[in-house]
C-alpha cells in the first residue's frame, strides 16, 4: 500500500456558505459578500478551515446564480469585486482558506459566449454549445428528460437546431470537445486562483464529456422522456479534460478540489482522487443520498434502510483507503436539512443532530458542513405553493400532476426533499427574521428560529454547535481520524451504525443509534468498549451499561 502523505485538506474541515441566505446587510432581503465577512469571527469559532462560497458570479438567478452571465464579475447581489477580495484578505487574517464554485458543464443563455452562438451557424462561437438538428419528423435530436424536468432540448427557430441544456433552458451545456472553450475555462480559472481562493468545488464536473453521437435513452416506468445518463456520465474522454486543467491550472499550486459527480461509483473515485492521476483531490459521491427514494426520481420516497446506508459507508471508506480520498457530507444547497431527513426534527432534535455529526466525522476523508447544520436547522414546511422558489421543485410539481400524483403525495415530497429546505435564510437569532435581514427575505425564515439560532446556540456551552467544534478539533488533533482504516461493527442491526476506525497507535469504536429506542449492543462490542475512554459522547446515561440510549453517538478510544 501506498504511504499516505497527509495534505492540509485532510486535516481540514469546510463549511459551505450559500451566501443568497447567510447575512444580509443592505436590506434587500439577500445575503451579500459583506454580510459573509460579517461572520467570519462566528466561523473562526466554530473552528472550520475552508469556506466553500456557491456561486457569487454574474447571473440572472435562474437557477441561483449557478446559470453564470460572466465568470469575472461578481454579481451585484453580492456585492463587488472590491468586497470579494476583502473577503480574502479578511478570511486569511483568520487562516481560513476559500474555495469557489466551477460551474463549467453549462452557463447562462445571456453569456456572450451563448449569445454570440445562438446568432448564427457560422458564428465563430457555435461551437461552444451543443447543437444538434431535429429528427425528420420534427422531434428534439433525442427523447432526454432535463434533470429539471421536461425535455433536455430547446429549439432555436432563426437557426432552426436545438440546443442541449441537461438543466433550466436558461442553462446550455457547453462543448468540451472544443479546445478554444476549454482554453478560455483554464484561463478564466486562473484568474480566481491569482485572486487568491485555494480552489475549487467543481459543479456536476463528471458531466461535460459527452459520448457521442448522441441517441434516445431508455425511457423508464412512469418517466415522459428517456434517460440521457449513459450519455454524460463519466464521458469517454472526462479523465483527459480533467489532466488537462490540472495541467493547465492546479499543478504547482497548493489547492484543494473537490468534484461533484453524480453517478460515479468507488472504482470511478478511485480513478479521479488518485495523486498519480494528476486529476482531482476527492469528489462528491451521490449514492448515501439517495437510498431513501425508489430508483433515479429523488421524489418517488421510500424510508431509510439503515443497513444500506452502512454498506454505503463502508464501501466508499474501504475502497479509496490508502488510494484516493472521500469526501463527507450529510447536507448541501442541493440536499435537506439531515436532521429532518435521517435523525428526528422534534423530540430528539439536539441528540440526533449531534449523533449524525458523531457518525460522520469520525470517519476517513474531509467534512463538509452546510451552513446551519452546526445549529441543528430543519426542513420547513410553507403552508402555501407560493412561498417555494426553486426551479426544481416548481418543475417538479408540474411534471407530477400531469402524471397524476396527488397533491397530498407531491406535498410530502416537497416537505421531505425540495431543495428549499436548504435554503430558508440562516437562523442568527430571535428577531424578526432570524436576524438574517432587516427587509423581507427572498426566501421565508424558517418559524422555528425563535428557538434554534445561532444566538442561543453559543450561550449554551452543551449546544450542537460546540459539538462541532469539537468534532472539528479532534480530526486536527488525532492521526487515526485521517489515517487510520474502517471495519464495520453490528452489520445486521437496523438502528444501530457502528465502526471501528483503526490505526497504528490507537483505534476508535464509533456507536450511533439513528433510532428513538433504547438498543443493546453486541457483547463483542460491550467487551471492546469496556475500560475505553469516551472521547465525546452525547449521552451520559449509558456509557458503560451495554445499551445505547435514543439517538446517542459516543466514540470510544481503545
Amino acid at each position: 500500500m501506498r504511504k499516505m502523505t497527509i495534505a492540509w485538506w485532510k486535516q481540514s474541515t469546510v463549511y459551505q456558505i450559500y451566501p443568497k441566505s447567510f447575512n444580509d446587510t443592505t436590506g434587500n432581503g439577500i445575503g451579500d459578500i459583506p454580510g459573509i465577512i460579517e461572520k467570519l469571527d462566528y466561523l473562526n469559532k466554530l473552528g472550520i478551515d475552508v469556506i466553500w462560497l456557491s456561486p457569487v458570479y454574474d447571473s440572472p438567478q435562474e437557477d441561483n446564480g449557478y446559470d453564470i452571465r460572466n465568470y469575472r464579475l461578481i454579481d451585484e447581489l453580492f456585492g463587488s469585486m472590491e468586497d470579494m477580495e476583502k473577503l480574502l484578505e479578511e478570511a486569511h487574517k483568520r487562516d481560513i482558506k476559500v474555495v469557489m464554485d466551477l460551474v463549467v458543464n453549462h452557463t447562462s443563455d445571456e453569456h456572450p459566449w451563448f449569445v454570440e452562438s445562438k446568432s448564427s451557424k457560422d458564428n465563430s462561437y457555435r461551437d461552444y454549445y451543443i447543437w444538434l438538428d431535429g429528427k425528420a419528423n420534427g422531434e428534439p435530436p433525442t427523447n432526454w428528460g432535463s434533470i429539471f424536468s421536461g425535455s433536455a432540448w430547446k429549439y432555436d427557430e432563426p437557426t432552426d437546431q436545438y440546443y442541449l441544456h441537461l438543466f433550466a433552458e436558461k442553462q446550455p451545456d457547453l462543448n468540451w470537445e472544443n479546445p478554444e472553450l476549454r482554453a478560455d475555462i483554464y484561463d478564466m480559472m486562473n484568474f480566481w486562483m491569482d485572486k487568491g481562493i485555494v480552489g475549487f468545488r467543481m459543479d456536476v464536473i463528471n458531466f461535460i464529456s459527452k459520448d457521442y453521437p448522441l441517441e434516445d435513452g431508455k425511457v423508464n416506468e412512469g418517466d415522459k422522456y428517456g434517460d440521457p445518463g449513459p450519455y454524460f456520465l463519466n464521458g469517454p474522454r472526462i479523465h483527459e479534460f480533467l489532466q488537462e486543467m490540472h495541467q493547465e491550472v492546479l499543478k504547482g499550486r497548493d489547492v484543494m478540489t473537490v468534484g461533484e459527480m453524480p453517478g460515479a461509483a468507488p472504482e470511478d473515485a478511485k480513478a479521479y482522487t488518485d495523486p498519480e492521476n494528476e486529476e482531482l483531490d476527492m469528489i462528491f459521491t451521490f449514492e448515501h443520498m439517495s437510498l431513501d427514494q425508489h430508483g433515479g426520481d429523488k421524489w418517488n420516497l421510500k424510508p431509510l434502510d439503515l443497513r444500506e446506508l452502512k454498506e454505503n459507508f463502508e464501501k466508499w471508506q474501504t475502497s479509496l483507503h490508502g488510494v484516493g480520498w472521500n469526501s463527507l457530507y450529510w447536507n448541501n444547497h442541493d440536499q435537506p436539512r439531515i436532521v429532518s431527513r435521517f435523525g428526528d426534527d422534534q423530540e430528539y432534535r439536539e441528540k440526533s443532530a449531534k449523533m449524525l455529526a458523531t457518525c460522520l466525522h469520525m470517519m476517513q476523508g474531509t467534512p463538509y458542513i452546510y451552513q446551519g447544520e452546526e445549529l441543528g436547522m430543519t426542513n420547513v414546511r410553507f403552508a402555501s405553493l407560493e412561498d417555494y422558489q426553486d426551479i426544481e421543485t416548481l418543475n417538479m410539481l408540474k411534471e407530477k400532476q400531469e402524471l397524476a400524483w396527488s397533491t397530498d403525495r407531491i406535498m410530502d415530497a416537497i416537505y421531505t426533499k425540495g431543495r428549499d429546505n436548504a435554503r430558508t435564510p440562516m437562523q442568527w437569532d430571535t428577531s424578526s427574521h432570524a436576524g438574517f435581514t432587516s427587509g423581507t427575505p427572498w426566501l421565508k425564515v424558517n418559524e422555528n428560529h425563535r428557538t434554534i439560532n445561532a444566538e442561543e446556540s453559543l450561550n449554551n456551552p452543551k449546544s450542537i454547535f460546540y459539538y462541532y467544534q469539537k468534532m472539528i478539533q479532534l480530526r486536527k488533533d488525532m492521526d487515526v481520524i485521517s489515517k487510520g482504516s474502517f471495519h464495520l461493527l453490528m452489520r445486521e442491526s437496523e438502528k444501530v451504525f457502528a465502526y471501528e476506525r483503526e490505526g497504528d497507535q490507537e483505534s476508535l469504536i464509533v456507536l450511533c443509534n439513528f433510532s428513538g429506542d433504547e438498543v443493546e449492543l453486541d457483547s463483542d462490542v460491550v467487551e471492546r468498549i469496556q475500560g475505553a475512554s469516551v472521547l465525546i459522547s452525547n449521552e451520559d446515561g449509558s456509557l458503560g451499561r451495554g445499551v445505547l440510549c435514543p439517538y446517542e453517538g459516543s466514540v470510544y478510544k481503545v
